[in-house]
């Protein structure tokens, strides 16, 4: 679980005309220059021999990010865990083991989940590493999927889904098949926040891991 959540913010050919979920997409990447919500995060494993369906956990937090390159996750249930980009770095903080990993952001995000949300400013940029597709409106929720260009990584694609423009679910399934569906609450867009609130410190005696 917790080597995924990290794997998952470590982690299109022509663009089709914009409609849909991908017009929400477009004017979330250019207009929402910064935005922070709270998120329930459901991982469900694929379905075993004998089982209806797949054994799932769910977290809860915090997320909050500042275009073009920070971005922050707070996990507070059932376990605490921090994951900080701060333009330069990706920091993981596991509490529970006092244990930072540390990783060269520019080599841990690309064909990601918080580059879809955080990093990329435009669709012409992400057009270099996703394929995009509008998908039918469903609940009063716009579509799109994102399928990295390259399929040899762990991801294999992302669905977002917009409410009024609003960022609103995250659902991601991986190559394994294990899927992960973030929904976010009281979304809110800002025109900036602190930039403190994107650096991070080891804590005093935490082990410190670099890949």
């Amino acid at each position: 679980m917790r080597t995924y959540v990290f794997s998952l913010c470590i982690a299109l050919f022509s663009i089709p005309s914009s409609a849909g979920g991908l017009k929400d997409l477009e004017k979330f990447l250019t207009e929402a220059k910064a935005g922070s919500a709270s998120f329930v995060q459901t991982v469900t494993a694929p379905v075993r021999a004998g089982e209806a369906t797949g054994r799932s956990k769910t977290s809860r937090g915090s997320f909050a990010f500042m275009r073009p390159d920070r971005f922050r996750f707070d996990y507070t249930k059932p376990f605490e865990q921090t994951i900080v980009a701060d333009g330069k770095t990706l920091w993981l903080y596991d509490h529970d083991l006092n244990q930072v990993t540390s990783r060269a952001q520019s080599q841990a995000l690309g064909s990601t989940p918080a580059a879809l949300v955080a990093s990329a400013a435009t669709l012409a940029k992400l057009a270099e590493v996703f394929e995009f597709a509008d998908e039918p409106d469903d609940k009063g929720l716009t579509w799109v999927r994102a399928t990295p260009r390259q399929g040899d990584g762990q991801l294999k694609s992302v669905r977002l889904a917009f409410a009024q423009g609003e960022l609103a679910v995250l659902d991601m399934e991986d190559s394994f098949g294990q899927r992960s569906t973030i929904r976010f609450e009281g979304f809110r867009t800002l025109p900036s926040l602190p930039a403190a609130q994107f650096q991070f410190n080891p804590p005093a005696g935490a082990d410190v891991l670099k890949q």
